[in-house]
């Protein structure tokens, strides 16, 4: 008896392991997020790296300063708008794994063939400025699909209450990925003190190319659209989750209610406004840093300062949902947390700005300017949750509208920072019988810079306005029910 008891035991307790494992959700959707996280830091690379390369570029084309790459800088940012809400659409419409497969093949292409312009086989040249321009609008076509696509990922995959955090550590990735490019483009292109170096800046774009492609082949072995279609998700994950996204049923963009809601405009607007001071970390900053303070090309030190912006803001982008939950809990609203700290943030980043325009060594001017974009970061996870409240269902195209709009400011910043130093140097050279020397030349474009820091003080102010009209309490159609998974 003692021998059939125990065993009875013995059965009883496997089968109460086995009923726990079974009530215990899977994990899998953390494997989603690092893949996703993945991406936003091979989209951060891809991007930040032009910006690195500007300096080679500029040299190799024979151009007088990286103020004549303003329009390749613009043309990214053009396109990266037009580009948003198709790509959204087509998320929302087909899913996420398809769209991000086609988008980062397409933008991994023409970050190889950035590389290849201008090179000289015998008598033929692989194009020139103009040709450059258009590869980086083709390349920001592609990169236009890819936050509004995750974000929709994010929809399919976390519940509601964890939207800001998994937002968080996308754009922490993609900032820290951002942020230690200027470095390993110091190892990889200009060479240190300690090491030579390994690649040419052509080189180096088709091998951020690599990454990009080898990230796919991943992705598309293990990804799918919804927790139901994953092998290795449970039931209770799936409950967990609670997503209620099928494909093929929300095809049709909801203009109308988008045009009607003002909370998301306000949304936009801000977003549009964050981007235009934002932009000259990933474009002009590497470069100016180095002619304003007289930085050697492989100086370490000035690699970490020139992605200072971005692995500081990188803390702001997970601490941001953090802080929002923090209040949340105290006040019992999470849309009116979201607000207290986007205005906060964005008053606090119109005087990081005043402080970079006022910074006369380069650590004040980078602690400065690192304050700003860790303030801007602080409410990305915000603007995208907010997007998925007012979105639901149509997440992926919100987030494509916020961020066209969004591009607005970018492409604005790409020109108005070229063109209005262009100008500074030009009336320098107007009130002069004689051409300008290199000293004059170079305090005629600080000057010029100077001016453009005291436009991105301004606008931020406006921002901490606008977040005090978004409102996500409506999303623009009610949520349709969420279909019945193994019913009885």
């Amino acid at each position: 008896m003692t021998g059939a008891s125990t065993t009875a035991s013995t059965s009883l307790e496997s089968q109460q392991t086995t009923s726990d494992v079974a009530l215990r959700p899977t994990n899998v959707r953390f494997g989603v997020l690092g893949l996703l996280c993945g991406l936003s830091m091979i989209t951060y690379i891809d991007r930040v790296c032009f910006a690195s390369a500007a300096s080679g570029i500029t040299r190799d084309f024979g151009l007088s300063g990286q103020e004549q790459l303003k329009w390749a800088y613009t043309a990214f940012a053009i396109a990266y708008g037009l580009f948003e809400l198709p790509a959204g659409w087509l998320g929302d419409r087909l899913g996420p794994r398809s769209t991000l497969l086609r988008i980062v093949i397409w933008w991994s292409l023409f970050t190889a063939a950035t590389g290849l312009v201008g090179l000289k086989f015998g008598s033929l040249t692989l194009g020139g400025l103009t040709t450059l321009i258009v590869i980086r609008f083709l390349f920001g076509a592609g990169e236009a699909g890819a936050y509004p696509n995750i974000t929709r990922a994010i929809h399919n995959w976390f519940p509601m209450k964890n939207w800001e955090t998994a937002q968080g550590y996308i754009w922490m990735s993609g900032r820290i990925a951002g942020g230690v490019t200027p470095l390993v483009w110091a190892i990889l292109v200009s060479g240190t003190t300690f090491s030579t170096p390994l690649l040419n800046w052509r080189g180096a774009f088709l091998f951020f190319c690599g990454l990009g492609l080898v990230w796919c082949v991943v992705f598309a072995w293990w990804f799918r659209d919804q927790p139901a279609n994953h092998p290795a998700v449970n039931a209770a994950e799936r409950e967990l989750i609670g997503s209620t996204w099928t494909p093929h049923s929300h095809s049709n963009i909801p203009v109308k209610a988008m045009l009607k809601n003002r909370s998301l405009w306000a949304l936009c607007l801000m977003y549009s406004l964050i981007n235009y001071g934002w932009f000259f970390n990933v474009s002009y900053f590497p470069s100016y840093l180095k002619d304003r303070f007289q930085l050697s090309e492989g100086d370490l030190l000035g690699a970490v300062y020139a992605g200072a912006p971005l692995w500081v803001g990188a803390i702001g982008c997970i601490s941001g949902g953090i802080i929002i939950g923090f209040i949340a809990e105290r006040i019992g609203d999470r849309r009116r947390a979201r607000q207290i700290v986007g205005c906060t943030a964005m008053l606090v980043c119109a005087l990081s700005w005043w402080s970079v325009y006022q910074a006369k060594s380069i650590h004040q001017f980078c602690i400065s300017i690192s304050l700003a974009a860790l303030c801007v970061d602080l409410t990305l996870g915000a603007a995208w949750a907010t997007c998925q409240d007012l979105g639901r269902q149509h997440a992926a195209v919100t987030g494509a509208l916020m961020n066209t709009v969004g591009t607005v400011g970018s492409s604005l910043a790409a020109w108005l920072t070229g063109e209005i130093v262009q100008r500074y140097v030009k009336q320098a050279a107007a009130s002069g019988t004689e051409a300008l020397t290199a000293a004059e030349k170079y305090t005629a474009s600080m000057a010029g810079y100077q001016a453009v820091f005291f436009t991105y003080a301004s606008v931020y102010v406006i921002a901490a306005l606008c977040w005090c009209f978004i409102n996500a309490s409506k999303p623009l159609e009610p949520e349709q029910a969420a279909p019945q998974v193994g019913g009885h």
